[in-house]
């Protein structure tokens, strides 16, 4: 990065807490960093604040009503930021000649297309969004060589992993002498508790994460540990890793973030404190550091590491996760659409905690003749999973 030009930043899902970690750490060096672009789903008063705060040459919300409301608003305050929506303002922003990085921080599918695009266009693309690699990992890493474009990941496991490789990393992990990537999980808010009460669990104790800040769809995935199988398909796209060489290890105290085991028997791991703003800070001055705003780790307070191997009768979701990555093809795309349709609908209160893996079993089984050749195929595996997905969840509402 050349530090004597500002970069100018496209930040994708704004008011969410990737999208709030950003800001923040880019709001310590405006020397470094220019907010060019804010966009968020309906969250209009936050995304107002944002635009206040920020002044960006665009905002975008899904809406047409919300981006003519947001307009007058923002006009009142003075600002010229223009307003877009929908998916194809998305895309401008991501894709705009004049955006040098653009943090990808829309949860679930609905960030494939804009991150895509920016990828398309040769950014530098700060990906928070599992989704996009989870859906069309082929598709999307082709998209990034082709077209020359920066992957930096942002999850804290990745961006770890992304540390404690070798500079120059060619996504060969024999060439690198690599043996294993360990993906650390804390275990989330049940990792101790009974199975038999799995069951009555609620959407407020599934949210209720004992180390990080996150949202809801995220939070219930770390419950579930789908977060965690998601993340094992990620890492397999971003470091061309076999799921023979990536193992999940539950380390309750989240500050280990993640290792690389080398085939000499060292392991290096990166540590810190559960902040995003340390892997978002690490992407965006990359190769620099910045500060970041995050405290000093203080391994005297913490005094112990725990390690744990994953139980997968508790946590099943991460079962199937490897099921699908070791498979291939469009599986990863179905266990992300219905996974999405079941949170969604537990968090509605629509469905219990434990038929959340149930719905996706059912998706997998019915999913033979889908395909992620191309987007177009993507999207109507997505569309298609998604209503399979409905239609199982309907059927349990009546039991």
């Amino acid at each position: 990065m050349n530090a004597l030009k500002q970069q100018r930043i496209s930040v994708l899902g704004a008011t969410g807490s990737i999208g709030g970690s950003t800001l923040d750490v880019v709001a310590r060096h405006p020397d470094r960093f220019e907010v060019f672009a804010l966009t968020a789903n309906s969250r209009i008063d936050e995304l107002e604040n944002l635009c206040v705060r920020h002044a960006p040459r665009y905002a975008v919300v899904q809406g047409g009503e919300d981006a003519a409301n947001l307009s007058v608003r923002l006009g009142r305050r003075g600002l010229t930021t223009e307003v877009m929506h929908g998916v194809s303002g998305l895309i401008e922003v991501a894709a705009h000649s004049d955006v040098d990085v653009v943090m990808a921080a829309i949860v679930g599918a609905a960030g494939l297309l804009p991150t895509l695009a920016a990828a398309r266009a040769g950014k530098r693309v700060l990906l928070a969004n599992k989704e996009a690699l989870v859906l069309s990992g082929s598709l999307f890493m082709d998209v990034v060589r082709d077209s020359g474009a920066t992957l930096l990941p942002i999850d804290s496991e990745h961006n770890a992993i992304f540390q404690s490789l070798p500079a120059g990393y060619g996504r060969d992990p024999e060439a690198a002498g690599v043996r294993r990537i360990l993906l650390t999980a804390s275990g989330g808010p049940f990792r101790l508790t009974p199975l038999e009460q799995l069951h009555g669990v609620t959407p407020e104790q599934a949210c209720a994460h004992p180390n990080w800040v996150m949202g809801r769809k995220i939070s219930v995935d770390s419950a579930t540990m789908m977060n965690k199988g998601l993340e094992v398909i990620e890492a397999h796209w971003l470091f061309n890793a076999p799921a023979e060489r990536i193992d999940v290890v539950v380390h309750p105290q989240s500050v280990i973030h993640s290792m690389v085991e080398y085939v000499d028997g060292s392991v290096i791991a990166q540590l810190g404190n559960p902040d995003m703003r340390t892997p978002i800070a690490n992407a965006l001055a990359y190769p620099d550091r910045v500060e970041a705003g995050v405290g000093p780790l203080d391994l005297f307070r913490i005094g112990r590491l725990d390690f744990e191997a994953p139980d997968l009768v508790r946590f099943p979701c991460l079962r199937l996760a490897y099921e699908c990555l070791r498979e291939g093809g469009a599986a990863g795309a179905v266990l992300n659409a219905s996974n999405e349709e079941a949170v969604a609908a537990f968090l509605d209160r629509r469905l219990r905690y434990t038929d959340i893996p149930a719905i996706i079993e059912c998706a997998l089984e019915r999913a033979s003749d889908m395909s992620v050749e191309s987007i177009d195929a993507v999207l109507d595996t997505d569309a298609r999973s998604r209503a399979i997905a409905r239609s199982e969840i309907d059927k349990r509402l009546y039991q």
